[in-house]
């Protein structure tokens, strides 16, 4: 039986994901059917990033120096984009953080700055 071994792990954006799934699209006839549910779970999002303006938002968000945000925590952000600080607060509710409300706002106004 073969057992399959974790080399590294890396937080993908939904931007991403599309991207790779356009790429399988073009390179295939017929997708699969885990591509097929990945293109529909893609087509429920319509607030997805172009990759550039992904990349921005990241090092924006990298840049604000918050000691405790990972890089799962800005993955998410830059998923979800939340537009206020309830929508910021659901998305941290999936992860023991907890940020200050001064931290949290830093955050909504860095992503207002790419969703406006």
């Amino acid at each position: 039986m073969v057992n399959p071994q974790f080399i590294e792990e890396q937080h993908v954006t939904l931007s991403e994901v599309k991207v790779a799934v356009d790429k399988i699209e073009k390179r295939d006839k017929e997708l699969n059917y885990r591509t097929n549910k990945v293109k529909d779970f893609l087509a429920g999002f319509d607030n997805i990033l172009a990759v550039e303006k992904k990349e921005k938002l990241q090092k924006k968000l990298q840049s604000l120096g918050l000691t405790r945000l990972k890089e799962e925590h800005i993955v998410k952000f830059v998923d979800f984009l939340p537009k206020n600080l309830n929508e910021l607060k659901a998305i941290l509710a999936a992860y023991p953080l907890s940020l200050t409300k001064k931290d949290q706002e830093a955050i909504v106004e860095a992503v207002a700055e790419f969703t406006s």
